[in-house]
């Protein structure tokens, strides 16, 4: 799978985790350089505290699209994967 935005690819993956109806990225599919790191955080219950990110293309930037649990909950999934909003991200099957 592909997570694609303004004709760049995001991350890309065979292993992602489908949970929620959202697709979760392994963190070493994300092109990093796309990626910084918010300040903003919020909670999900039964996953934990989320962490975001903004992307950035060039002078796009889409804040706050993708999310990650870096200490969820203990029997939490995805572990540390990070999902990219569709809305906002194609995701190429």
């Amino acid at each position: 799978m592909k997570a694609i935005w303004h004709d760049t690819i995001l991350a890309e993956s065979s292993d992602t985790k489908f949970l929620d109806e959202n697709h979760y990225f392994p963190p070493d599919s994300l092109n990093s350089e796309f990626f910084q790191l918010s300040d903003t955080h919020s909670t999900a219950p039964g996953k934990g505290k989320a962490s975001y990110f903004h992307i950035q293309v060039g002078e796009n930037k889409n804040r706050n699209a993708a999310w990650f649990y870096p200490h969820p909950e203990e029997g939490a999934q995805p572990v540390s994967y990070t999902h990219l909003r569709a809305h906002e991200t194609v995701l190429d099957l």
